[in-house]
């Protein structure tokens, strides 16, 4: 099977990553927005695969809260209210400032190579503007730098919360600025962790939490006309 006008043939596992991934970054990038609705004949259509493929997809993307599935109306890309984005970051704030305060500083040298590897990555396609690097690459700092609490239960719920806030978090995006700022806070919670500053690590990762959920809540009453 092919994805997406590919020619390569490609097998049932790795055709369901490939329309996964593609779908999960329209939605993040604003591409598909808030309440689109999602037809599974357009998309079998599209990326060219077997219905069951694209049924999987979005029972994958449902399960990490980007896209919702209702009765008798299909799937739709997800959107949260005002109220609800308050709340998740709310749940991101007390889950990230837990793993912040449990990180055994100063970091392990093999951390800070991780960190930095990625951070290097990540301001070299925020100079180019490369938007999937950013999204990944963000994503992977995020990951690395809250494994290290040691909490892998920790870990994992704010992986979670992190990936349902991804359609809220990339609203931030429209604005070029706001990704350098993202870039230079990574490079300071690097330098934190480097030093052993635990309340410059804890206030970082509160802070870079702040523009985003402000961002998508002018981008959602612009787009619906809704408190």
């Amino acid at each position: 099977m092919t994805v997406a006008g590919g020619h390569r043939m490609l097998g049932t596992v790795e055709a369901l990553t490939l329309v996964v991934e593609q779908l999960e970054e329209d939605i993040v990038f604003g591409r598909l927005r808030p309440r689109e609705r999602l037809v599974e004949e357009e998309l079998v259509e599209r990326f060219g695969v077997k219905r069951h493929i694209i049924r999987q997809a979005l029972l994958e993307l449902e399960r990490v809260g980007i896209v919702v599935r209702l009765r008798g109306k299909g799937a739709r890309v997800c959107e949260f209210t005002p109220q609800e984005v308050a709340q998740l970051y709310s749940i991101r704030e007390l889950l990230e400032v837990k793993a912040a305060s449990m990180i055994p500083l100063p970091a392990e040298k093999d951390l800070i190579r991780e960190l930095t590897a990625i951070h290097r990555s990540h301001a070299k396609a925020v100079e180019v503007g490369d938007l999937k690097t950013i999204y990944r690459a963000n994503i992977r700092f995020h990951q690395v730098l809250f494994a290290a609490c040691g909490n892998p239960y920790l870990a994992e719920a704010i992986n979670l919360f992190a990936m349902k806030s991804n359609v809220i978090r990339f609203y931030v995006g429209r604005d070029p600025r706001m990704f350098a700022g993202s870039r230079d806070q990574h490079e300071r919670m690097i330098e934190a962790l480097k030093a052993g500053s635990r309340e410059d690590l804890i206030e970082l990762c509160v802070n870079h939490l702040q523009p985003s959920p402000k961002a998508y809540i002018e981008a959602y009453r612009a787009l619906f006309g809704e408190a």
